[in-house]
């Protein structure tokens, strides 16, 4: 997967020009209707998108989201401009996945609980922005991360690697995202991870993390590391120059092995993210990492449990092909 690379890649303003072409561009719509919004407003995206002007060769409800890896492959063997996929965080990530080092645009519908990929892409988060960006909004490259564990979920041997949008964690995290309920998170949205991850962390236990990274390495204690490739992590900013498409990592921890650091750390990280700065000391920024534990723990990549440490996550620079609105700054 790392080594994934077209035989042949458009311009940006060359694959625009496809997208926009009136019965030219081909595209596909998949919207996970099992999603927290997927559901209810899958009838309405399609009469905003018909509406729009926006015609599909193929449309794809997914009722069963474990089946999205096979249904991209199929996607993709028609060769589309452009597909639009509708729904949260995991929905994307598994797109992302597939479109990462492809010739063809990522068109986003955020219809998910945090919905941190769209944040970091400055998307509107309501649905009649969404489409009004599809048929408005620019072609543009943004960076992913590409993650390797030499263990699985159940302590196994063996690799396990994957392309992912927005963030690696261990620690709490991982353990909200096994625990929350589904219900309540469909009732309270990202409300639900924050009382989750109160009532785990009573009883959660602190661990140490070895680091290395940019030739220097370096040991932590804490309940929650986070290495982010976007902009955002449960809804929030992460700093106010963090970005999708910065050519960096931002690896961080959230407070020390103290269950009451973690929790202010966590609302500091709530109330000044938007303030803050990457380059500050709480923050080490880099292009690849490696992180090891004792003994190994599982790993939560964008949302889904993937392998156990250690793990080693490195930088794609400018892999993805998205629809972002014409303000947002591509480098």
């Amino acid at each position: 997967m790392e080594g994934r690379r077209p035989v042949e890649m458009r311009s940006k303003p060359e694959l625009q020009a496809a997208i926009r072409e009136p019965g030219r561009g081909r595209a596909v719509l998949v919207v996970n209707a099992r999603s927290r919004r997927g559901r209810r407003l899958y009838p309405k995206a399609r009469r905003l998108l018909r509406e729009a002007g926006m015609d599909f060769v193929k449309v794809c409800p997914v009722t069963d989201p474990s089946r999205l890896g096979e249904l991209f492959a199929d996607v993709l063997a028609l060769e589309p401009d452009l597909i639009v996929v509708g729904g949260g965080d995991g929905t994307i990530a598994e797109a992302v996945s597939h479109l990462a080092h492809r010739d063809v645009a990522l068109g986003v519908l955020p219809l998910g609980t945090t919905n941190n990929f769209a944040r970091s892409l400055e998307l509107p988060l309501d649905l009649p922005g969404a489409v009004r960006n599809l048929v408005e909004g620019k072609v543009a490259d943004v960076d992913v991360g590409w993650f390797e564990s030499t263990g699985d979920p159940q302590g196994g041997g063996g690799e396990d690697e994957h392309i992912f949008a927005n963030m690696v964690s261990l620690g709490l995290s991982v353990q909200v995202a096994e625990h929350v309920p589904h219900n309540l998170k469909r009732f309270l949205g990202r409300t639900a991870y924050g009382l989750t991850a109160a009532w785990l962390l009573r009883r959660h236990t602190p661990f140490r993390a070895v680091i290395r990274a940019n030739g220097e390495t370096q040991e932590v204690a804490t309940h929650q590391l986070n290495i982010a490739n976007g902009a955002h992590h449960s809804g929030q900013r992460i700093a106010r120059d963090a970005s999708p498409d910065d050519r960096m990592l931002a690896v961080y921890r959230l407070g020390d092995e103290r269950r009451l650091r973690l929790a202010g750390a966590t609302v500091r990280h709530v109330l000044t993210g938007q303030w803050r700065s990457l380059s500050e000391d709480a923050f080490l920024t880099t292009g690849e990492v490696t992180v090891e534990t004792d003994p190994p723990m599982a790993v939560d990549v964008d949302g889904e449990i993937r392998g156990r440490t250690p793990v080693r996550i490195k930088l794609h620079g400018n892999a993805l092909r998205v629809i972002v609105p014409d303000d947002f700054l591509d480098t």
